[in-house]
């Protein structure tokens, strides 16, 4: 262990785990309702729990052994009075547990060390590579998609409080700290109903005002000063992108009011930021000439953010040129005096304009489809027989589109489509270009996908000469991952949407997503999907001399993408595009990594270095050679064999039903979007999102997309005496390392004794045991191929964040194992008031089994 771990580890001791010992003991002088000492009965509780799991005892013969043993309860009501209480505290400790991580974060983590524009400075010093940087810089850059996908349980007091109490504690304030315990005591941690989008674009507003305006702000203060020839102005190197308000797929709620209302939110929001910084600039810069200039910026943005109607008559430019004209004077006149505090809020200007975060358009491709489909019935600007026609012919016809759609014709979903279209236009009017410029195609599975939306973009009222809107296919799933180069080709080869692509600068946005495809294929088959998928799209992108920007869905877990993201982008080679790099994040992601500005700092810092690294200093990222691939490919296939014989059990949609709280998850009041693309409602595998699967196996402690089939595929490497290859391809390898140290950190968050009594459940067993065998086998190898006694071995601080936040959460995993237990007893009872109690325990214990979870991202 070197140095900087063994540092990192005494820092995370001091800063957080003595000092949630200390403070958690607060916790017990407050009372929660009708009973007291709840923190003295959950203790021993948790102590009833872990001893109760080495003796193997099912979660309703621990919570039984508890009641009898450690109080004097006898009736029903007053045991789950009890247990109810027990979730409400927990949840508290694990916000208590975030708020020191938090305030602990430069504490902890190298905020100088590898990965860092600290680190990266000394680097091109060393190499002196500074005009490599200059022209990688002309037009890289990083850009952070904020989504709102149900992730995250905190609601946004609750937020709030995390936020003040992490102050508190990075200051030492005990009173203050002790009033926020107090208040969490009485703030409600769920939402009585489901946010509206409009509500969720608000809640991610927040992070975008206190967190990443700052953030941004330092990170380009630190490039200019240090790069002051590398950083250009029309590109500063991080931008922020929005989902909420714009991301329609699935979302019946997402509608073009809704858009635009969240567009507005977006411009007010950061007028709103730019107004406070003038305000703290004039403060300093109280020079004559320059009050003046400053004063009358103040008053026009003051204007924009009350006047009704007055945001039609100011651009960025506005603010540039008055900004600007400020530096001349203090630069010529005053010597430079401030001027950093000029030249920080023009980049701010220059980097989030008039529009903070690009909203995007996100729809699928069946929406489109149909909508063709009936515009072709009821009007004359397409074939009457659209419908019946080839694939090749429907791209011939929508190629060739003059005419306009009549909106009135059309309702519902339908008509919405057409109007979120010509919506793009007017954010643009108001916010400028960059403020929506790009529609998402979910479930693309053809080139007529990719051109339906072109088509369905001039019927809407753009021109093909001024089309100033990207079009963006997702590929997701593993058949269309391996289809995607084929589908780009031929999206390449029509001469319309060439002449398009000219028109923004032969730049091809591909969004990848990972969810579905480890859903669809297992753990290793979704990366290696990517991976490969990757590849082939760059190869053709530059065949027809288009560049491929990558914009990467990734989740929280690393069964959803997650986990050491940057390491995967600093790890590909130069056979993949590696122009920009852009992410989601959402969730637990946001607060967990960009909860904070030192937080959200190091982590932008880190993925803006991880693709500047890979172009500059390719050493450190040796790609993959064919036989490497090869190698790869037959483990992913292997993989996803053995991940579809679980999948496609019949008995595993009655497992997920009735063994985990999958079907409670729309319950939980978290997110607008429904949790299954049924519009039926009624539980559908192949229907259900990738959000609630992947959550499920997660809050029964199982995780089995995050490792399931490596453990039988790596067996078969070393039946085929390959595994000494393996053992060089991970050395020598980041990307496959980082594969693998994911699985880990998936497998260190499995806790089977959880549900080990359903290993002789009649009708469960086959199920459970596969999955806890596959376990065992998998960590068998990846500790051997890793060289390892135990998992996340290489990674001590965060292996004892896990530790802890387990800890603190075992107590509701039993109590919602419990529940799950107790319904599937009653379930031919009558007595529905006794089960809507036990629905509602489980439904309370999701929010902070998920939110303890936090550094899963």
């Amino acid at each position: 262990m070197d140095y900087h771990t063994t540092n990192s580890l005494q820092q995370f001791k001091t800063h957080i785990g003595i000092p949630f010992q200390l403070y958690n003991s607060l916790f017990t002088s407050l009372p929660f309702h009708r009973i007291e000492k709840t923190g003295i009965l959950l203790s021993l509780f948790l102590e009833n729990c872990s001893e109760g799991f080495e003796q193997k005892l099912t979660p309703v013969e621990i919570i039984d052994q508890f009641f009898e043993k450690h109080t004097s309860y006898k009736t029903s009501k007053e045991k789950l009075d009890l247990l109810f209480r027990f979730v409400q505290y927990v949840e508290r400790q694990v916000v208590l547990f975030d708020a020191l991580e938090d305030a602990s974060f430069k504490q902890v983590n190298d905020v100088n060390g590898a990965g860092t524009f600290k680190y990266l400075e000394s680097e091109l010093n060393r190499q002196k590579a500074y005009p490599q940087l200059e022209e990688k810089l002309k037009d890289f850059s990083v850009r952070i998609v904020l989504t709102a996908h149900p992730t995250q349980f905190y609601p946004g007091p609750v937020l709030g409080i995390i936020n003040d109490l992490s102050r508190a504690l990075k200051k030492n304030k005990a009173g203050k700290v002790n009033m926020y315990l107090q208040q969490l005591g009485k703030t409600a941690f769920l939402n009585k109903k489901k946010p509206t989008p409009y509500d969720e674009a608000i809640s991610l507003i927040w992070f975008l005002e206190h967190v990443f305006y700052s953030a941004t702000g330092k990170m380009l203060g630190f490039l200019k000063n240090s790069f002051p020839d590398a950083i250009a102005e029309k590109n500063p190197g991080i931008s922020l992108g929005f989902w909420p308000g714009g991301d329609r797929d699935g979302n019946p709620n997402v509608n073009t009011a809704v858009t635009l209302q969240v567009s507005e939110a977006l411009r007010s929001s950061i007028i709103k930021c730019y107004a406070r910084d003038v305000r703290t600039i004039k403060r300093r810069l109280t020079f004559k000439g320059i009050d003046t200039i400053l004063a009358e910026l103040e008053a026009k943005l003051h204007q924009h953010i009350f006047a009704v109607g007055a945001n039609e008559f100011l651009e960025s430019n506005d603010i540039l040129s008055s900004l600007k004209e400020v530096r001349q004077i203090v630069q010529k006149k005053h010597n430079g005096l401030f001027i950093s505090l000029v030249d920080d809020l023009i980049g701010k200007v220059q980097a989030f304009g008039l529009y903070f975060a690009s909203l995007d358009i996100r729809q699928d491709s069946s929406v489109h489809s149909k909508l063709l489909e009936e515009i072709a019935c009821r009007e004359r600007v397409l074939r009457v027989d659209y419908a019946s026609v080839s694939e090749e012919e429907k791209i011939n016809i929508l190629s060739g589109i003059s005419g306009s759609a009549e909106f009135s014709l059309y309702e519902g979903v339908l008509k919405d489509t057409l109007h979120s279209m010509q919506a793009i236009k007017t954010i643009q009017q108001k916010n400028g270009e960059a403020g929506c410029h790009r529609y998402v195609i979910s479930q693309c599975n053809s080139a007529l996908s990719v051109m339906e939306v072109f088509g369905l973009l001039l019927l809407s009222g753009w021109k093909k000469g001024s089309l100033t809107v990207d079009i963006i296919p997702l590929f997701e799933t593993i058949d269309d991952l391996e289809r995607a180069g084929s589908i780009m080709q031929t999206v390449f080869s029509n001469e319309v949407y060439r002449k398009h692509l000219q028109l923004r600068n032969n730049n091809q946005t591909i969004m990848v997503g990972f969810s579905d495809g480890t859903k669809d294929g297992g753990y290793l088959m979704a990366n290696w999907g990517i991976y490969h998928a990757k590849k082939k799209l760059t190869k053709i992108g530059r065949d027809n001399g288009i560049d491929i920007i990558f914009f990467d869905g990734r989740g929280g877990p690393p069964a959803r993408g997650g986990g050491k993201t940057h390491k995967f982008y600093a790890s590909m080679g130069k056979e993949i595009s590696n122009k920009e790099i852009q992410l989601t994040i959402q969730g637990q992601t946001i607060s967990a990594n960009f909860g904070n500005r030192d937080a959200a700092q190091f982590n932008m810092e880190q993925l803006m270095t991880a693709g500047i690294t890979n172009e500059l200093f390719p050493i450190t990222a040796k790609p993959l050679n064919d036989t490497d691939e090869n190698l790869i490919r037959d483990i992913a296939t292997s993989s996803m064999e053995k991940y579809l014989v679980l999948r496609n059990h019949p008995q595993l949609a009655d497992y997920l039903l009735n063994a985990t709280p999958i079907k409670y998850y729309s319950e939980t009041n978290i997110g607008s979007r429904p949790a299954n693309r049924n519009a039926s409602g009624s539980f559908d595998l192949k229907q259900l999102r990738a959000i609630p699967f992947v959550g499920a196996w997660s809050q029964v402690k199982q995780n089995v997309t995050g490792y399931y089939g490596v453990g039988t595929a790596l067996q078969q490497v070393e039946k085929n005496g390959q595994w000494e290859s393996l053992q060089i391809l991970y050395k020598n390898s980041l990307f496959i390392k980082t594969l693998f140290d994911n699985c880990e950190m998936s497998m260190k968050k499995c806790f089977f004794p959880l549900t080990a009594g359903l290993a002789t459940d009649q009708a469960f067993s086959a199920i459970w045991n596969d999955i806890h065998n596959e376990y065992e086998l998998t960590k068998k190898y990846v500790l051997k191929l890793g060289g390892h006694k135990k998992l996340m071995e290489d990674y001590p601080v965060e292996d004892m964040s896990v530790s802890m936040r387990e800890k603190i959460v075992l107590p509701i995993l039993t109590i919602q194992q419990y529940a799950l237990a107790q319904l599937r007893i009653l379930q031919d009872s009558d007595d529905t008031g006794l089960k809507n109690i036990f629905e509602k325990l489980i439904i309370r214990c999701s929010f902070g089994i998920i939110n303890a979870g936090r550094n899963a991202a």
